[in-house]
């Protein structure tokens, strides 16, 4: 289906919960070692998002034909909002030959498992749903009824990532460090990249 290389690595867990945090700090570490596959969504780019960057911005129509002509891995829609995974992003960082990272929604999770990728399956669990709450008033990116369709989904996915089985390891992501250390650690353990491959940074 895409070209092989090594196991992607997915992480997943609600609106909030951290995960793209600990990918970008991922990413920053280990740059020569993980890719990230940029998302297609049919969203409108919030301040800052750049078209390519943080998801390849497009229209239903065009993503249901592209869905039609089989050139997704995963798809779901979320909030109203179509997103996707497509086998281009996963084939043009698997020819690098990095470890490509897949930030994706429990439909997704579902979706990719009956590929022959064989990801590696990360869960970031919240402290709670009032922290999760506190973290998306925060934000303040969306109108009430929104946000709580967000919490909504939140709770659907926390269950369904407390299943056992559902994900290789479930990290807590009450500090911020702790689980960044918990995250690493099990890369280690279960990829090729070793002690040492992580490029210093100022912050660490």
């Amino acid at each position: 289906m895409v070209q092989k290389g090594p196991r992607p690595l997915v992480l997943c867990g609600p609106s909030g919960s951290g995960k793209s945090t600990l990918q970008k700090r991922l990413l920053k570490d280990f740059p020569d070692k993980f890719g990230f596959s940029v998302s297609h969504t049919t969203r409108s780019p919030r301040a800052g998002e750049k078209d390519g960057v943080h998801y390849h911005f497009t229209t239903k129509e065009d993503m249901l034909t592209a869905i039609e002509n089989d050139e997704f891995i995963e798809t779901a829609t979320f909030s109203g909002n179509m997103y996707g995974t497509s086998k281009k992003a996963v084939e043009e960082v698997r020819r690098t030959g990095r470890i490509c990272v897949l930030d994706i929604e429990i439909e997704g999770v579902k979706q990719i498992k009956q590929t022959d990728l064989d990801p590696l399956l990360v869960f970031i669990m919240p402290p709670s749903i009032e922290e999760l709450e506190r973290r998306l008033r925060k934000r303040d990116t969306e109108d009430e009824e929104a946000l709580q369709k967000r919490l909504e989904t939140a709770r659907c996915e926390i269950e369904y990532g407390n299943v056992p089985g559902n994900f290789h390891i479930i990290i807590l992501n009450d500090r911020l460090n702790k689980a960044y250390e918990e995250l690493r650690e099990f890369i280690l353990q279960n990829t090729d990249v070793a002690e040492g491959d992580e490029v210093a940074t100022k912050d660490k």
